[in-house]
C-alpha cells in the first residue's frame, strides 16, 4: 500500500492519513473529523450491526474516500473472525487507519458514547415510571430507510468481493448455509478455507497453514468461568468483560448468553428485564452491546452502567489493536489474501440474511415500500447522506402513526 502510494497511485493527503507520521496539525484536524463522524453514526445508525457497517461504508468509502472498498472488506472480514461487536471494531478499525493509534480511541469511544448516554437515559426512566418509551412509530419509518441504506452498501461492496464466478457462487453457498442455521463464525471459516484451499492448488504447494489458523480461531471462544459473584461494580465489570472477550454473532446470541447467567444461574435480572435490556439495546441507534449498559444501571445505577459498559467493550479495542496490523500483511500473501476474500464474501453474505430477516419486519405495507424506494432512490441519485434520510425516515413514521391514531 505505502509503496503504491509513492508510486503516485494515492493522493498525497491519503499517504499522509494512511501513516502513522503525519504532523500535529494533521493529527488533530483528522482526530476532530473521526470524533465528528463518529459521533453522529453513533446517534443515527439504527438497524443493528448490519446497518452500521453500511452507514460506515457510505461515510468512509463513498463519501471521504479514507480507504478502498477492498480494504473496507478486508476489515470488515477481520472483525467477523474475532470476539466482540462487529461494527463497533469496524469502525476502531477505521480510527486506526485514518488516525493511527489516538484515531483507533476516538473513534471507538465516539461510536459507543452517544448510544451508552440515550440507552443510560432510558435506562432512568425505565427503573423510575417503570415501564419503557414508546418508539414503534418513529421506529416504523426508520426500519425501512435502513432496509434501503444497506441494500445499496451490498450491492457496492458485492462489486469487490464477489467479483469472479468462483467467489459469487462462495456467496450463495454461505447464504445457504446461513439459512440453514448453520453458525455464522463456522461459515466465515469455511468460506475462507475453500478459498484458501483453491489457491494452494492452483499454487501446486498445499501447507497446513490453514489448520493452524483454524485451531487458533476456534480457541477466541475458550470456556468461560463459572461461579456466582455477589452483584458489586467488579464482578459486573468481570461479567462482561467476559462476555465481550468470548461472544461471536448476533443479538439473540447475546440474548442466550445473558439468560443463562444473570437470570437462570445467578438471578440478577428477571426473564422481564433482560428481555426489555435486548429491545433497548436493538431499537436504539449505536452498537446492540449497550444493552450492558441498560442492565448496569438496572443493577448498580450509573456507576453500574458506566463499569458494565467499559467492560463488555473494552476487549474490542483490544482485539482491534493486535489483529489490525496482521490484516495489510495477510492481503500480501497469495495464500492468506484468496483466504480473506472468502471470508469477505461470507461476511456479506451474512449481511445479506440478515438485511432479508429485517426487510420482513420493516416493509409491511405500502407506506413503508414506498419510503424504502424513496430513500434508495435519493442515496442512489443524489447522494444523501444516510443521517438525514434515518432523521426523515423517523419523523414520516412519527406522522404517518398520529395521523392513523387520530382518524
Amino acid at each position: 500500500m505505502y509503496l503504491l502510494a509513492l508510486a503516485g497511485h494515492t493522493p498525497a493527503d491519503k499517504i499522509l492519513g494512511m501513516s502513522n507520521g503525519f504532523g500535529v496539525s494533521g493529527t488533530r484536524g483528522r482526530l476532530r473529523e473521526l470524533a465528528g463522524v463518529f459521533l453522529r453514526l453513533g446517534t443515527t445508525s439504527f438497524g443493528g450491526p448490519a446497518a452500521h457497517i453500511a452507514f460506515m461504508e457510505d461515510e468512509a468509502v463513498r463519501r471521504r474516500q479514507w480507504l478502498s472498498r477492498e480494504e473496507f472488506l478486508d476489515l470488515l472480514g477481520a472483525t467477523n473472525l474475532i470476539p466482540g461487536p462487529n461494527s463497533t471494531e469496524v469502525a476502531i478499525h477505521l480510527g486506526h487507519r485514518r488516525a493511527g493509534w489516538p484515531g483507533l480511541l476516538v473513534a471507538g469511544v465516539s461510536f459507543i458514547a452517544p448510544a451508552m448516554v440515550i440507552v443510560g437515559a432510558i435506562a432512568w426512566a425505565y427503573m423510575r415510571f417503570g415501564k419503557l418509551p414508546q418508539v414503534d412509530a418513529i421506529l416504523y419509518g426508520i426500519k425501512p430507510v435502513v432496509i434501503a441504506i444497506v441494500l445499496q452498501a451490498l450491492a457496492g461492496l458485492a462489486r469487490t468481493a464477489a467479483r469472479t464466478v468462483f467467489l459469487a457462487a462462495l456467496g450463495l453457498l454461505s447464504a445457504a448455509l446461513v439459512v440453514a442455521g448453520v453458525h455464522e463464525l463456522v461459515v466465515l471459516l469455511i468460506a475462507g478455507l475453500i478459498t484458501f484451499a483453491a489457491r494452494m492448488l492452483r499454487s501446486g504447494r498445499p501447507r497446513s497453514g490453514a489448520l493452524h489458523l483454524l485451531a487458533g480461531l476456534s480457541s477466541a471462544g475458550g470456556a468461560v468461568a463459572a461461579g456466582a459473584p455477589a452483584v458489586g461494580l467488579t464482578p459486573l465489570f468481570l461479567f462482561f468483560l467476559k462476555v465481550g472477550s468470548v461472544l461471536f454473532g448476533s443479538g439473540y446470541v447475546l440474548l442466550a448468553f445473558l439468560r443463562a447467567d444473570l437470570v437462570e444461574r445467578w438471578h440478577w435480572l428477571t426473564e422481564r428485564q433482560l428481555l426489555d435490556a435486548i429491545a433497548i439495546g436493538q431499537v436504539t441507534p449505536g452498537p446492540v452491546f449497550t444493552t450492558a449498559t441498560f442492565i448496569g444501571y438496572v443493577l448498580r445505577g450509573f456507576p453500574g452502567a458506566l463499569v458494565a459498559t467499559l467492560g463488555i467493550f473494552l476487549p474490542a479495542f483490544v482485539f482491534v489493536a493486535l489483529s489490525g496490523p496482521l490484516v495489510p500483511r495477510l492481503r500480501a500473501s497469495p495464500a492468506f489474501g484468496a483466504l480473506l476474500d472468502g471470508v469477505n464474501v461470507g461476511s456479506l453474505a451474512l449481511m445479506a440474511v440478515v438485511t432479508v430477516q429485517l426487510g420482513r419486519s420493516a416493509l409491511v405495507d405500502p407506506a413503508t415500500v414506498l419510503l424504502a424506494a424513496a430513500s434508495a432512490f435519493l442515496l442512489i441519485r443524489y447522494r444523501v447522506s444516510s443521517a438525514w434520510l434515518v432523521l426523515g425516515g423517523g419523523i414520516v413514521g412519527f406522522v404517518l402513526r398520529s395521523l392513523l391514531e387520530v382518524s
